[in-house]
């Protein structure tokens, strides 16, 4: 492996730790928002019972079981040194940085007025959602060298 290779393979590492800490911090504003909207009463009850709500969490949820899914196997790849790890880190590179971004949001909104505040926790994790989008690439970014590795698209000549 020549040294762009072992640059690219410590950048697709530092992807799949990015993932798994993405993961982490979506699963934090999951739990935290379904504990609050548990409490939270609105109505004479809880605002968790309210369909809306409710299907706005299940969206979340689902995003986070890709997310824990794709990051998952890219620390596989790296602890196995497979020859996969570019796919798996920029599938999980994209998918977990977009179930962050969709878990932080919900995290503020389904917080109402006090998750507007920046007293509250929910915009420490927005803030890093925002810059860990951007660290490795962005989703685009990912998806289209993706594409390129599968062999979906060529890469034009420099």
């Amino acid at each position: 492996m020549g040294e762009s290779g072992e640059v690219t393979a410590a950048l697709d590492a530092g992807r799949a730790a990015l993932a798994a800490e993405q993961v982490g911090g979506s699963g934090h504003a999951l739990d935290a928002t379904v504990e609050f909207v548990a409490q939270r009463q609105q109505f004479g009850r809880p605002i968790g019972s309210f369909q809306a709500v409710k299907h706005r969490l299940a969206d979340v949820l689902v995003a986070l079981e890709a997310a824990r899914s794709a990051s998952a196997y890219a620390t596989a790849c790296v602890a196995l040194a497979s020859p996969q790890l570019p796919v798996a880190a920029s599938a999980a590179a994209a998918v977990c940085s977009e179930t962050y971004r969709l878990a932080t949001a919900e995290y503020v909104q389904l917080h109402g007025g006090i998750g507007f505040t920046w007293e509250h926790s929910a915009h420490l994790y927005v803030r890093r959602a925002r810059s860990s989008e951007v660290l490795f690439g962005t989703s685009d970014q990912h998806r289209t060298r993706l594409a390129e590795l599968v062999g979906l698209t060529t890469r034009p000549a420099a």
